[in-house]
């Protein structure tokens, strides 16, 4: 790409998540490769994360700088706790982040170069926007989840309004929610903040989620990872919606991901081990926790398929021990399965062993096997992945979701009969095939999202 000819400096900030930190730093490399220089601001502890697990990353300070401001909480235990961490945000980070803008105005005058000129801010950690503005900075939301999620989010002034939902975002009715004649409607059950697990996080998600709409006044474009061809219907009813997805980077930049975890890569040459289209990979995200039962019936199922399979285990994947159960799986399945804490998800997906992604439906995930032409099976664990589950299984028809008893418990039986659905399904296989190729043409030259990127750049330098 060639690079523009008058240099820009933009900051670009995500929320404190792995979900946030991977397509705002995929489009941060991307911007880089027209010749603007990046700032990247994480939290101090997401910022030591990402460090530790990507060594070589900040030797690309000359693409792009990463820089930490603190989240004003101390340990990880006060991280996991939803309400504090919310609170603590909105009270500690706008102030240092004024701090770090005034700074770098200070440090960089006489050279404009050095001057940060444009905020790129994740709309869920919109009060970035706000000092923006207050600072005179010119600014552009990003998106991380689908249009359809974000369609639905600002209309949630007027869903309570009509009685929809509460204040408290539940719903109020069973029925299927229509915001847009141009829209299919939205199931009340798959709301984009609801955490059935976990009342108080629901409470806390609902809390930020609920900021969104007022947030996105603050900038009149949103960068989407999405591809209008995908999401046609979502992109019409927003107006400055820009979908820039899918987002990738090339194959020469796949180590400075920003992974919150060190990759385990030995999986890569397992996989080149195995023939075309054999393997089961399944992989929950980083925030899905189980039950000990939970785990124990996902465990067996793959055990009782007896296909090859890959499965992403976080040390914090589950509620309680599993190592002794755990140990004796793993030896019972030596011979076809293999266990990874955390896998380089992408090259997983495009390695042509891989059959089929079970799937929490983040939307990266979603976005990163729609890509490669993956056929998914679904168990969503909260938020968007609802949502994202009727859409891969409702609209774009390229996988089936899993359902649980009325304990919450998706069965071992269950998850076999539903796996081998999918695995000999030719419609979803023909579905996911279509998909990819509409993917790789929206980046491709002339395609949609490559066009709205490059225009936004230029507009953005202009």
């Amino acid at each position: 790409m060639s690079t523009m000819a008058k240099l820009k400096h933009v900051l670009v900030i995500p929320s404190p998540a792995q979900g946030h930190v991977t397509p705002l730093l995929k489009l941060s490399h991307c911007i880089a490769d027209y010749g603007v220089k990046v700032t990247f601001v994480n939290t101090e502890s997401i910022h030591a994360q990402v460090m530790a697990a990507n060594p070589g990353l900040d030797d690309e300070s000359r693409r792009i700088k990463f820089v930490a401001i603190p989240d004003g909480l101390e340990t990880d235990e006060e991280r996991r706790d939803s309400t504090k961490m919310v609170d603590s945000v909105l009270r500690v980070m706008p102030g240092h982040l004024q701090e770090l803008l005034e700074q770098v105005k200070q440090q960089s005058k006489g050279n404009e170069d050095e001057q940060i000129n444009f905020v790129i801010a994740d709309l869920t950690a919109g009060w970035v926007l706000e000092v923006a503005e207050r600072m005179g900075i010119e600014r552009a939301g990003f998106w991380p989840a689908s249009v359809s999620t974000l369609a639905l989010t600002l209309n949630i002034p007027k869903l309570i309004e009509d009685g929809v939902i509460d204040n408290k975002g539940c719903a109020l009715k069973n029925d299927l929610i229509t915001i847009s004649k141009d829209l299919p409607p939205y199931k009340s059950n798959d709301l984009t903040w609801s955490c059935p697990q976990d009342p108080t996080m629901q409470k806390d998600f609902f809390r930020c989620t609920s900021a969104i709409p007022g947030y996105s006044k603050h900038s009149t474009s949103v960068l989407c990872n999405s591809f209008h061809e995908l999401e046609a219907s979502a992109c019409s009813v927003i107006p400055g919606a820009l979908p820039i997805g899918p987002l990738i980077v090339s194959a020469s930049l796949f180590h400075l991901r920003g992974s919150l975890w060190s990759e385990d890569a030995t999986c890569l040459n397992w996989l080149d081990q195995h023939p075309a289209q054999s393997v089961i990979y399944v992989a929950f995200g980083s925030t899905t926790v189980f039950s000990q039962e939970q785990f124990y019936e996902l465990a067996l199922s793959l055990e009782q398929i007896g296909r090859p399979f890959l499965w992403v285990v976080r040390p914090d994947l589950t509620d309680g021990p599993v190592t002794e159960f755990h140990d004796r799986f793993l030896q019972r399945v030596r011979n076809y399965g293999k266990v990874v804490q955390w896998a380089p998800q992408e090259e997983v997906l495009a390695h042509p062993s891989v059959a089929c992604f079970f799937t929490h439906c983040g939307w990266n995930s979603t976005l990163e096997a729609l890509s490669n032409g993956v056929p998914l099976l679904c168990r969503p664990y909260f938020g968007d992945q609802f949502l994202d589950r009727s859409l891969i299984c409702d609209v774009w028809r390229v996988g089936l979701g899993v359902v649980s008893d009325e304990n919450g418990v998706t069965r071992r039986h269950e998850v076999r009969t539903k796996i081998l659905a999918v695995l000999g399904s030719d419609e979803i296989r023909a579905n996911c095939l279509r998909l990819k190729e509409m993917a790789r043409k929206s980046v491709g030259k002339g395609g949609s999202s490559l066009k709205n990127l490059q225009g936004f750049i230029k507009d953005m330098i202009a």
